[in-house]
């Protein structure tokens, strides 16, 4: 059974269903090669695609701007539910995300985007159009680290909706 009580999407054919979500990780800064959060970010979102395609999430894909003045907010794709991720947003635990997710796909939302800001946060601008706040805590993260954070969650919340070994609560 998937999170919420509902059977597991990926056996009762969600993306047969048309019920696919496309995820984009917006954010501030651009993380090259050989900066080891480039590596925990590619590892994360190739196993989030493999493993939520069958529930109909994903794919991920990334878009990375420049850290000036309304570039991040330009970058959300046009309709996308946007969730921004801030210090004052609401935390949730894993499988709460997971659920979150799986909600968001069943209630019709195709186009997810995730922003994650860069040294001075969100614009004011941003926030507003965000119809959601996500927090990682009151702790304060570099980018970088936020970004492999997100994708770690992403693929963690893969796993739970589909049953996976890999959350272990």
């Amino acid at each position: 059974m998937a999170v919420g009580g509902d059977a597991t999407p990926a056996r009762h054919g969600a993306r047969s269903a048309g019920l696919i979500m496309r995820i984009a990780l917006c954010a501030a800064g651009r993380l090259r090669p050989p900066a080891p959060e480039r590596a925990l970010v590619d590892d994360w979102l190739v196993r989030f695609d493999k493993t939520g395609r069958p529930l109909g999430l994903g794919p991920c894909r990334e878009i990375e701007v420049e850290d000036r003045p309304g570039a991040l907010l330009r970058a959300v794709p046009e309709g996308a539910h946007l969730i921004a991720l801030d210090e004052r947003g609401q935390m949730l635990g894993s499988t709460a995300l997971a659920e979150r997710l799986r909600a968001l796909r069943a209630d019709g939302v195709r186009e997810l985007a995730f922003a994650i800001g860069g040294a001075d946060g969100h614009d004011p601008a941003l926030r507003a159009r965000a119809a959601e706040l996500l927090s990682f805590g009151p702790m304060v993260w570099p980018h970088k680290l936020a970004r492999a954070m997100l994708a770690e969650q992403l693929y963690r919340a893969a796993t739970i909706l589909a049953g996976g070994p890999y959350h272990r609560a």
